[in-house]
């Protein structure tokens, strides 16, 4: 895939320009290999970070070709070109998860992340960090500088202890210093902000004791480097004396008089737990927005296979010459494409392509309603509570996926605890400000928060870590599809929000759905009851366009039976030519994605601005998108003879 069509090259996923269109845009290249180390996919910015040109490489060429390719150039440095290219194939043949950089020949630094997708492949993502390699250079080279001088300086801040401590002690940081024998002689304030030890009595300072046996043990081979003389930087978890756990970085650079002797080391702690936050959530999107990408494609795909079936099963069902064979066979079949609808809009739903249909609406009822949906089906021994605030919380969202968000997180809770714990549900309203708000990926403003708490079993890291993948279950087999958590992900991000866990293992979970307040409006949401017409009587001639044979002839019966006469195009260039030559179509109803110049949305405008036909109605296995334009109604694939009515009737016809 390149960033223009050439003759010589067929995209990988046919029908799908838009997508590609719009993976050319991202600043992250992308290569898709299958089984057989043979390049399926790709986008331009893959072509640009590694200056290759777009006839180097297709469809189906060998994976083993680029590596050759970039050997020959020097990419991978000196040395046996046969055996970095063998070891780079063995690499690629065991298909497992990678996180590697590369500095380019041209000095570029490249950041290579590869996951496997099963049934499909490997993917292999390109992230240009260059510009962040040279800052932390930057950064290590002013730190190198700064110990330096620390160093130099020793002598004279001994002479002078209280100008020591006024700067040490103004310093965002702990800092100390402790002998060969571990003993400390300086420790400042922030040891006392962190854990309530005494600045002015540092050699009663026992780090076993204030870190914890497991901490001390944890950090205590980076402690004896340093007292070799290896300076040693390293992370780790420490639980404060108000009761916070924070991610710590620290450093120690021995101090060595010219003999060769380590007299001491200096120490420096920062609190890195907010740069840590801020790059598990960069890593968690990066990964959550490909597995998007790869999901909303093939949804496409598999949207009108079961369209076909499901169209074909319904009609063979109503012409079936005996009721036994609609209840024994035909009817299990609609009723597995139906599961099978029902699955693919789950995955929608995770990458955000699934259609909302947003109202602004008082979450306060709302939960109220849930207590008594799931009041009668928890088990005696599980105790529910719901809190919501005084006055109204309102949110634009759509209803139906809110309730079934939170079904997921109740039910899930009723596992976690077995049945036999307090499931806690409850609603506030929070101004995040930008320190907070960037803890959950979001803006600084006004949010609701719809959290969940159990007391269960609770979620180790590696756990928590995947949780919103789709297909990606704790629950024994048959117990759940794995698309519960992916779905709540995909509706808070699609309604502007987002959602966070926090777990530990033994002492139960809390998920918080983030949703961003409204002010109150006076709409009022109002339903309408579908009318069965059936047998209406000729209701003109309809232009049906999609690329999809099979999907032209299921909906072809389906717009028949209402009382249509049909005509077929099959992309839009031909459905443009057949428009303008046919005054008389009354009703236009084509996909929005086809191959060509001319998609679904350009036809209807061509249509509208035609003021020949009369309805318009558009079509699409991608579910719709966030942008509907001309006000065009869309219908989801698959769809029923009644799903089918219900839209044109929406659209006038």
């Amino acid at each position: 895939m390149s960033s223009s069509p050439h003759t010589d090259h067929t995209s990988p996923f046919e029908g799908q320009q838009a997508l590609y269109t719009g993976l050319n845009l991202v600043d992250q290249g992308f290569a898709l290999i299958d089984e057989d180390l043979r390049l399926v996919a790709w986008n331009a910015t893959f072509l640009r970070m590694l200056d290759f040109s777009d006839n180097l490489v297709e469809v189906g060429t060998p994976f083993e070709s680029v590596i050759r390719y970039n050997a020959a150039r020097n990419e991978y440095g000196d040395g046996d070109v046969e055996l970095q290219i063998r070891q780079r194939l063995d690499a690629a043949r065991s298909f497992q998860p990678y996180a590697i950089e590369h500095v380019r020949s041209n000095g570029t630094v490249l950041r290579i992340h590869g996951v496997p997708v099963p049934g499909h492949g490997f993917l292999n993502l390109y992230s240009d960090v260059t510009a962040q390699r040279n800052a932390e250079k930057l950064a290590r080279d002013l730190n190198t500088l700064l110990e330096s001088r620390v160093a130099e300086r020793t002598v004279e801040l001994r002479r002078s202890e209280a100008q020591m401590r006024l700067i040490t002690d103004s310093i965002p940081a702990l800092i100390a210093y402790f002998d060969q024998h571990r003993i400390y002689s300086y420790i400042n304030r922030g040891y006392q902000d962190w854990f309530g030890l005494d600045p002015s009595q540092p050699q009663l300072v026992s780090t076993r004791d204030y870190l914890g046996l497991e901490t001390y043990s944890q950090i205590q081979p980076n402690v004896t480097q340093a007292l070799q003389g290896k300076p040693a930087t390293f992370e780790y978890n420490i639980r404060t004396i108000d009761g916070r756990t924070l991610m710590a970085r620290t450093t120690l650079i021995p101090e060595i008089e010219p003999d060769g002797t380590v007299i001491g080391c200096f120490e420096l702690t920062f609190d890195i737990t907010e740069a840590h936050r801020a790059q598990e959530l960069l890593v968690q999107a990066q990964k959550m927005e490909a597995l998007g990408q790869l999901t909303g494609g093939l949804a496409h795909d598999f949207n009108n296979i079961l369209m076909i079936v499901l169209g074909n099963l319904t009609a063979l069902s109503e012409q079936a010459s005996s009721q036994a064979q609609v209840t024994e066979f035909i009817n299990p079949a609609i009723d597995a494409a139906r599961r099978g609808s029902k699955l693919i809009r789950g995955l929608l739903s995770f990458s955000r392509k699934q259609p909302i249909e947003a109202h602004t609406l008082d979450l306060n009822p709302l939960i109220t309603g849930i207590e008594e949906l799931v009041g009668q089906t928890l088990p005696a021994t599980l105790n529910f509570v719901t809190e919501v605030g005084d006055t109204p919380t309102l949110v634009s969202v759509d209803p139906q996926q809110l309730q079934n968000s939170l079904l997921n997180l109740i039910l899930n809770a009723r596992d976690a605890t077995d049945g036999k714990g307090t499931i806690h549900l409850r609603c506030t309203m929070q101004m995040m400000d930008a320190h907070n708000a960037a803890q959950v990926g979001l803006m600084p403003g006004a949010y609701a928060c719809l959290r969940v708490d159990d007391n269960g079993c609770g979620m180790d890291t590696a756990t928590r870590a995947r949780v919103f993948e789709p297909f990606f279950t704790t629950k024994p087999v048959g117990r759940g599809t794995g698309l519960g958590m992916s779905m709540v992900y995909g509706f808070a991000h699609q309604s502007g929000g987002s959602v966070d866990i926090q777990s530990t293992p033994g002492t139960g979970t809390s998920v918080s759905i983030w949703l961003p307040v409204v002010t109150p409006d006076a709409g009022v949401v109002t339903g309408g009851v579908l009318v069965n017409n059936a047998n209406v009587a000729e209701m003109g001639l309809a232009l049906l366009v999609d690329d999809d044979l099979g999907v032209r002839q299921t909906v072809r019966r389906l717009l028949l039976d209402l009382g249509y006469s049909v005509l077929e195009a099959e992309n839009g260039t031909e459905a443009m030519e057949i428009l303008d030559q046919t005054p008389q179509i009354r009703l236009l109803l084509s996909d929005i994605v086809m191959p060509g110049e001319v998609d679904g949305r350009q036809l209807a405008r061509h249509a509208i601005n035609s003021g020949r036909v009369e309805h318009i109605l558009l079509m699409s296995g991608y579910a719709a998108e966030a942008e509907q334009p001309l006000e065009v109604p869309l219908l989801a694939k698959p769809f029923s003879k009644a799903g089918l009515l219900a839209a044109l009737q929406e659209a006038g016809a």
